[in-house]
């Protein structure tokens, strides 16, 4: 294989180790603040990208042209607040009462909760059963270095993936808020009693994860030109097999559990004969390899005793 070829795999592998990041915050800070493995995150990402296409309609009916970077901006800032809408009304509606209830009633009201997303697309949605294709959203050449092209989506996953994280980082290091989550994360009770809101820190981290994940959704229709009801299934496996790679409840695990899958994957189909084929396999036979020997993840954090 060429240098050139290795190197265009790798930006490949970065862009899908972005969307997969994403996806593995919003996993992570649903467990580390607040104790809960939302199996209706994947549902969310796929929600995050039907939102793009209605989005995308509504703009157009107003009379902006698709492809400029005012309709691809107003589009990711319906998404962001069409996923942190969904995830305060799940937070607020089925995580809520259950707070106190034993983790498998929230795991099995979040795995029906995502059913119920799932099928509400595919009923509702119109030709909800089929794929949809996915809009232009904003016009730009790829960028050649050498003989590797780099293509759009790949530049716009990876600036508004690192764009994203980056913000999560400092909302979490350098503001008062972040503050907050950190201590209600360390120790619910105590962060009661100093007066924290944690009632407001649980429902705004889960607005924060699932805005995130509906965003992995967009970049997964900007990839790969097409979104479907049942996408987000196998993808939210994915996103939660890179948050136990990298540590569940460590945020900064979770960004390097996704890269590291998007790599792996992108990788294995480049170099094993027929690769493609066992794509969808490469995330859970890493999972395993972690559970048997560093069931800790990669950044150490003990997620299997709160599980």
């Amino acid at each position: 294989m060429s240098g050139e070829l290795i190197i265009q795999q790798l930006l490949n592998g970065l862009s899908l180790g972005f969307m997969y990041a994403l996806i593995a915050v919003g996993f992570t800070l649903f467990f580390g603040v607040i104790e809960v493995v939302n199996f209706a995150h994947g549902e969310v990402f796929m929600l995050g990208a039907f939102c793009a296409l209605v989005a995308s309609e509504v703009l157009l009916s107003t009379g902006l042209l698709s492809g400029s970077i005012l309709f691809f901006a107003l589009v990711i800032l319906a998404v962001l607040a069409a996923g942190a809408v969904v995830g305060m009304a799940m937070e607020k509606v089925i995580i809520k009462p259950l707070r106190n209830a034993p983790e498998i009633m929230t795991l099995l009201i979040t795995l029906g909760a995502s059913i119920v997303m799932r099928e509400s697309i595919m009923l509702f949605f119109p030709n909800g059963r089929n794929p949809q294709p996915f809009p232009l959203l904003i016009d730009m050449p790829g960028l050649a270095l050498g003989g590797v092209l780099i293509k759009p989506d790949v530049i716009l996953t990876v600036l508004l993936a690192g764009g994203l994280i980056t913000g999560l980082y400092l909302l979490i290091e350098k503001t008062a808020f972040g503050r907050y989550i950190r201590a209600t994360a360390q120790d619910r009770e105590a962060a009661m009693m100093m007066g924290i809101k944690v009632n407001q820190v649980f429902l705004i981290t889960f607005a924060l994860g699932s805005a995130l994940g509906a965003v992995a959704g967009l970049m997964n229709g900007m990839a790969y030109g097409i979104v479907k009801f049942n996408m987000g299934f196998v993808i939210g496996i994915k996103g939660f097999a890179a948050a136990v790679v990298g540590g569940l409840g460590n945020v900064y695990g979770a960004v390097a559990g996704g890269l590291l899958l998007g790599f792996m994957e992108i990788l294995a189909v480049a170099l094993i004969p027929d690769g493609s084929r066992f794509q969808e396999s490469i995330s859970f036979v890493v999972v395993i390899l972690f559970l048997v020997f560093r069931p800790a993840g990669i950044f150490g954090e003990r997620a299997y005793e709160k599980v």
